[in-house]
């Protein structure tokens, strides 16, 4: 009986018993997992490794045995054509790329990433000079990946044209203005406040870039009341100036009155203790009537009441 006793549970023991076998048999799962897991990245790298070691000056062929490593047999691949958007692991790697630049090709396309063009292979990391200029002659673009701008140009008749010389009644030829946006003539001008960056881009000295910098500042701050605020965006060209304007009374106002704290903070031009400070001249002393009332408030310098003007109301 006492030994029959020792060996009895009761319900409660067998549920936490059961319990505890369960959790361990998921943690064991779990380390099998982690231990395979780490067995194929260790195989990769040694694969790495072992395709490197046939370096030199040359590119080696690095082929994939049946037991699935990779070995270098030491011998100069023979370059042959091949398109690097549908090219397998093995074609790859018959072309003498190492195996961690095999993967990384994989990773590119896999993400999303196309080669439209023989040079945008010479970006794939770690490809050196001489693998390049030995694996460019070989490269096949399929149309399939290439732009359709090349085989859809717009007719002469339809694209705008560019100047090709200096003086009044020069011919002009046909561009990709999309590619290449006609840029104005000294005396245009397009308002910085209306504008869209399709035609900011116009604008000498601005690209993409700019352009959408120029749009991001417009909206944040509300519009420009002068072209001068455009110094307020980092490396902005000085050649671009004389071709914006600004036009008169498109800036969105600021209720100082109503604005809440976290909508004061919003404009850039005004600080955390700025906006604390109006909120409590606010619940202190009653609604702002005037920008003069900031004057009594240390966190406004004279500077900063002249530029924050024409964006308030009250």
């Amino acid at each position: 009986m006492k030994t029959n006793g020792m060996f009895y549970f009761h319900k409660n023991d067998r549920m936490v018993v059961c319990f505890l076998v369960a959790v361990a048999a998921v943690i064991i799962g779990v380390i099998y997992l982690i231990d395979d897991k780490s067995s194929i990245c260790t195989k990769d790298m040694n694969a790495a490794s072992t395709a490197e070691k046939g370096g030199g000056n040359g590119i080696y062929s690095s082929a994939r045995r049946a037991d699935g490593t990779f070995g270098s047999g030491g011998n100069k691949a023979e370059p042959f054509p091949f398109d690097p958007n549908t090219a397998d692991v093995a074609t790859l790697q018959r072309l003498g790329l190492p195996a961690w630049m095999v993967r990384n090709i994989c990773r590119y396309r896999e993400a999303g990433g196309v080669f439209r063009q023989r040079e945008d292979f010479a970006r794939v990391y770690g490809l050196t000079k001489k693998q390049y200029e030995t694996l460019a002659p070989f490269i096949r673009i399929s149309d399939d990946y290439r732009p359709a701008s090349d085989f859809y140009a717009p007719s002469p008749s339809s694209a705008a044209g560019h100047r090709t010389g200096g003086a009044e009644g020069k011919a002009y030829t046909a561009r990709d203005t999309m590619l290449y946006p006609i840029k104005l003539r000294p005396g245009e001008q397009i308002d910085i406040n209306t504008a869209d960056t399709t035609q900011l881009k116009k604008i000498p000295g601005i690209g993409s870039a700019y352009a959408r910098a120029v749009v991001r500042r417009r909206e944040k701050i509300g519009g420009f009341y002068s072209k001068d605020q455009l110094a307020e965006i980092d490396g902005f060209p000085q050649e671009a100036m004389p071709y914006v304007k600004v036009s008169a009374g498109k800036v969105r106002k600021l209720n100082l009155n109503r604005l809440t704290y976290a909508q004061l903070r919003q404009h850039p031009y005004l600080n955390y203790y700025q906006a604390r400070d109006i909120v409590d001249y606010r619940r202190l002393r009653g609604p702002l009537k005037s920008l003069a009332d900031l004057r009594l408030l240390k966190s406004f310098t004279p500077a900063d009441m002249e530029r924050l003007k024409p964006y308030v109301e009250f």
